[in-house]
């Protein structure tokens, strides 16, 4: 059974942009709005249980900050710090210090080099997904993925299935044929409740995470190449 599409989990999985990128944007809309919140990079690991930033600006106003969460004009709130942070995250990419985590860029390119297809399944804007991919792998890097399945093209976010049955409805292929990438158990339970077998690369706020029904799970510092994936990938048809 061939492999033939790779689906990429975003934040974590292409890069680190949770520390270095989501969380001090949030932190700058945060005071441009006048609040006094602040979310270190410990504290910030708890709240990525919380999927999705609106979800996780919510989450936060109604367990710390009651007060804020009673205004009347709360959820217009919640948009205008999410509009304050994607144009601060935008910054960053447009500067380059967020990079692609190691080895990351080299299977993309090798899997385009070699016929295997491209998408994303992440909850994040696409605004911001293909401005990172641009600032890391140049100007047109966006139109080598078939699908970029982001932000709120569905409802219910990870770990719901929605998003990957999304990606794999707009390939055309069944999940058998396709291998996701993921750094997070939300990611991966979202992933295998769509059929699809799953390798997961753990990222700093994922490690100690249950990988239970991962084909593979890899450090940042282990490799990841495209003959690793297709192997992979030949074991899980296997399985």
């Amino acid at each position: 059974m061939a492999l033939r599409a790779l689906i990429f989990d975003v934040d974590g999985t292409l890069a680190n942009t949770e520390r270095d990128g989501h969380r001090p944007t949030f932190n700058a809309a945060f005071e441009e709005v006048g609040l006094d919140w602040h979310w270190s990079e410990k504290f910030y690991g708890t709240l990525l249980q919380v999927t999705g930033g609106k979800e996780r600006i919510r989450h936060y106003a109604e367990k710390y900050d009651p007060t804020t969460r009673a205004r009347p004009d709360f959820e217009q709130l919640v948009q205008r710090i999410h509009e304050l942070k994607t144009r601060n995250y935008q910054r960053l990419l447009a500067a380059r210090t967020i990079p692609l985590r190691s080895e990351i860029g080299h299977l993309i390119c090798d899997a385009r080099t070699e016929g295997v297809r491209l998408a994303i399944a992440s909850s994040s804007k696409r605004e911001n997904i293909v401005g990172l991919l641009q600032a890391n792998l140049g100007p047109t890097t966006d139109s080598w993925f078939d699908v970029i399945a982001s932000g709120d093209v569905v409802a219910a976010k990870k770990p719901a299935p929605d998003i990957y049955l999304w990606a794999l409805k707009e390939l055309g292929l069944p999940a058998r044929d396709c291998l996701a990438v993921e750094d997070s158990a939300h990611g991966l339970a979202a992933s295998l409740a769509a059929g699809i077998p799953t390798v997961v690369t753990v990222s700093d706020y994922t490690m100690h995470e249950n990988f239970e029904g991962a084909r593979m799970v890899r450090h940042e510092t282990d490799s990841l190449s495209l003959d690793q994936l297709r192997l992979w990938h030949a074991t899980a048809g296997a399985a």
